[in-house]
């Protein structure tokens, strides 16, 4: 899966019971951050190691509102003074400014998978708080704190990588259809109906939106050969046959697939994209 990666740079940060002792030096006067806006990094060291640890991101508050975050938003930073993370959904580069115990986030570079409602929700508003303005870090052992000077602030947690979702005896709800340069989220009328289920048996069950499918499908080495397909007959409303049939498009032929954590990327030979999340049981 093509995503941005997000360039951090961290310098020492201080708070009680915590110290952070950077080393290491300037990057040099113009470089760059991958996100293309100037920013000076430096490769840290601490007695609680900040680097490569992932930080979950445990909620945002902005405007006084408090937002949990969804299992996946995170950052991990590794020793070069560089990370990747997720901010709910997509994924997001972004540069930063660090001066003491204060950084400055530039403007997020993001992918551009469409997602539920909720999850744009609290993409927004995590956006909104790192990059707003300069905020405070305060880290006490395995928590870190990203505080505004107005009070919004960014709740995280170190803990482990998560693991990714199994292909095989998933439900993966389809949420976006594309072809790899724009991803279009499925009409109303199907939304959280689309799934597919991979067996154990090598083959492949579902529904398209209105109609049953069931095809074989046998995995191997990021590749998934699929059978013809087999569906039921109901008549459906235009979009929702519509969808199905850009659907049908993944079936007797062989699609490249990625999982990471919950999510699944299908990848079709005609360059369909379908995007699914594991479902919540």
């Amino acid at each position: 899966m093509h995503t941005q990666r997000l360039t951090l740079t961290l310098t020492a940060l201080a708070s009680a019971g915590l110290l952070l002792t950077a080393c290491g030096t300037e990057s040099g006067a113009g470089s760059q951050s991958s996100s293309g806006s100037g920013s000076e990094g430096r490769s840290v060291e601490s007695e609680v190691p900040l680097t490569g640890v992932r930080w979950n991101v445990d909620s945002v508050t902005v405007g006084g509102k408090k937002y949990d975050a969804p299992d996946d938003a995170h950052l991990k930073i590794g020793k070069d003074g560089r990370a990747g993370g997720s901010f709910g959904c997509n994924y997001a580069g972004v540069a930063v400014r660090i001066k003491g115990d204060t950084l400055d986030f530039g403007k997020a570079t993001m992918t551009k998978r469409a997602c539920p409602e909720g999850l744009m929700k609290f993409e927004e508003n995590l956006t909104r708080a790192l990059a707003g303005e300069k905020l405070t870090a305060k880290a006490d052992g395995d928590r870190l704190t990203l505080t505004t000077a107005e009070g919004d602030r960014v709740d995280l947690t170190s803990g482990p990588e998560k693991t990714g979702t199994p292909l095989t005896g998933t439900k993966w709800t389809v949420n976006t259809v594309g072809d790899g340069k724009t991803a279009a989220p499925l009409p109303k009328d199907v939304s959280g109906k689309v799934h597919l289920t991979f067996g154990k048996d090598g083959k492949v069950r579902g529904n398209l939106g209105c109609n049953d499918v069931t095809a074989k499908a046998e995995a191997k080495e990021g590749r998934i050969t699929f059978g013809a397909p087999t569906t039921t007959r109901k008549m459906c409303p235009g979009d929702t046959m519509t969808t199905e049939r850009k659907l049908l498009r993944l079936f007797d032929g062989t699609a490249r697939y990625e999982v990471e954590r919950d999510t699944l990327k299908l990848t079709a030979a005609d360059g369909t994209v379908i995007d699914a999340r594991a479902a919540v049981r």
